[in-house]
């Protein structure tokens, strides 16, 4: 099963003609990956292109179009690429076979999302991470809360909540109050998440690197009820 981290990925060029024994190579190709467990696998066919003759070939011109090239990709662990590439050898006879380092950023089916929803159920003893910045904050361009938590996300924290002061004053004992129709932005915004230890140990050099000016609290806590709305598809 392909896992987030390092990873390979099985490139295969050939043209859309190839065929091996009765059959399109790219076809070929997808049945042994299939039989040989890898975790997937996606065929691309080419619009535009031209090979080493130096024939500029197109899907419009419809006489050339038999020749349009055809990419083959595949990504799993390096022990599962090896297991294919001899048969990926013997099968493509003219192309281009192409293994790289990957990093597998996010992967899963629905089924697992479930199954990660179940195992990150929290209870019992686990830690209250808040982060206060002010709302005017930036951080590459981006307001700085909503940066903050869209990192949580691709981290798979287990949830956060932003919460918007509308009042209050910081280290220069300036007070501030929200009014009607006034340009906010630097009341401050407080950003709550409650996780494991495990994963908020994860996400605190993140917060280092990101929050230049604002505070980060982290407490001890006791989950006593967890509950959901349930995983309906529209609404993951």
């Amino acid at each position: 099963m392909l896992k987030k981290g390092l990873a390979k990925k099985l490139s295969i060029y050939v043209d859309e003609s190839d065929r091996y024994g009765e059959k399109p190579v790219y076809e070929v190709l997808m049945d042994i990956f299939y039989k040989k467990g890898l975790a997937g696998v996606s065929v691309f066919r080419g619009v535009a292109g031209y090979g080493s003759d130096g024939v500029y070939h197109t899907s419009k011109i419809l006489a050339l179009s038999g020749k349009m090239p055809v990419k083959i990709e595949a990504v799993d662990s390096e022990e599962m690429i090896d297991r294919v590439l001899p048969d990926v050898y013997q099968v493509v006879e003219k192309g281009l076979v192409e293994v790289s380092d990957t990093n597998v950023i996010k992967c899963g089916t629905e089924e697992e999302k479930k199954e990660e929803h179940e195992r990150m159920k929290l209870q019992g003893k686990a830690k209250m991470l808040r982060v206060i910045v002010r709302e005017d904050h930036k951080w590459e361009g981006e307001t700085l809360y909503e940066a903050i938590v869209k990192r949580f996300i691709m981290m798979d924290v287990a949830g956060a909540t932003v919460y918007k002061a509308i009042a209050g004053y910081g280290p220069r004992r300036r007070f501030r109050k929200m009014k009607f129709l006034s340009r906010g932005g630097e009341l401050p915004v407080l950003i709550t998440v409650v996780d494991t230890e495990e994963k908020i140990k994860e996400i605190l050099p993140v917060l280092d690197d990101m929050v230049q000016e604002g505070i980060v609290i982290l407490s001890d806590v006791d989950v006593i009820k967890y509950t959901t709305t349930g995983l309906d598809p529209e609404s993951i």
